[in-house]
């Protein structure tokens, strides 16, 4: 069980500072680094990779400090966003020789068992420069699993892939994250990391904006209203019901039934809603959130 902790981490290019006081801990299992272009996304990547130094603060995986630290290489993966392939060799040469680079005691059949995890046993003779967007993001992915790492760590990896492609790299992580490894991959791609990844971390503009749960974290917001669709067995009796209750701002009758229900304070409504039902004879057949998606809390934050 592998962690990777920073703590008041900041990175500055002379005048430019990309991540600023940043601590969050990344822990075993799938978690989504979300944050608009240019939030500092793949500079918090590269200090965890070990790539590059933090100007201040420490990032450490399991307690040993990550930059200048080779023999940490052994159990982390890095799949980058940017391209860094040999396009004259042939898939299988790539992932072979990153085998090598790791010294492990039979590189060519550990590149095979790679390459087929990925689904690229077919295309691994050809040359790498004729493979497409999403070939060449699958190959990157080998060479970072040839060696098992038990760190994983992923820069926009569902860019150039086709559906197919995206679905089975999402239950590849998913099977990774369960396996109790330590999965970390940014994307833009909003949808995707919430069907991944529950746990997530957010930057924005180089800050560390949220962290944790994502419906928990919509929760906390208690300065934004839970919205609701609400039906039942007698919608406007409900709604006269509800806003009667300081919890609800506003319940509006929908035109093909149901109800939608703002309410400022989520814990008072989660015990006073089946209470209120109950006392006026209603029955709820449908209780559902609908700004408690990945999406809408990346905006909430975004735009605080």
């Amino acid at each position: 069980m592998s962690v990777i902790a920073l703590e008041n981490v900041s990175r500055w290019y002379h005048n430019v500072v990309a991540v600023n006081d940043v601590s969050m801990t990344i822990g075993p299992g799938v978690t989504g680094l979300l944050g608009p272009n240019g939030a500092g996304k793949s500079t918090l990547i590269s200090l965890m990779s070990g790539f590059l130094a933090p100007s201040a603060g420490s990032v450490t995986l399991d307690g040993k400090r990550l930059w200048r630290n080779p023999e940490i290489y052994r159990v982390i993966g890095l799949v980058p966003e940017r391209e860094a392939l040999f396009d004259y060799l042939t898939g299988r040469q790539f992932v072979t020789a990153n085998a090598e680079l790791h010294r492990l005691p039979d590189p060519g059949a550990a590149a095979h068992h790679a390459l087929a995890v990925v689904e690229m046993t077919d295309a691994q003779d050809r040359a790498i420069s004729t493979y497409s967007k999403g070939m060449r993001q699958r190959v990157k992915m080998a060479s970072a699993l040839v060696h098992d790492p038990a760190v994983l760590l992923l820069d926009e990896p569902f860019n150039g892939m086709d559906p197919r492609q995206r679905m089975h790299l999402m239950e590849l992580l998913r099977r990774m994250g369960a396996e109790g490894r330590t999965v970390l991959f940014s994307s833009h791609i909003l949808e995707e990391v919430e069907q991944v990844a529950r746990q997530i971390e957010v930057v924005v503009a180089g800050r560390h904006a949220a962290s944790g749960d994502f419906g928990a974290i919509r929760r906390l917001m208690t300065d934004r209203p839970n919205r609701y669709v609400l039906r039942s067995s007698d919608d406007r009796a409900l709604a006269s019901a509800l806003l009667t209750d300081p919890s609800v701002r506003g319940a509006t009758l929908r035109t093909q039934g149901g109800l939608d229900v703002e309410a400022s304070d989520f814990g008072r409504f989660a015990q006073v809603l089946p209470r209120l039902a109950r006392d006026h004879s209603v029955r709820l057949l449908e209780v559902a959130p609908t700004d408690e998606s990945l999406e809408s809390v990346f905006a909430y934050l975004v735009s605080s």
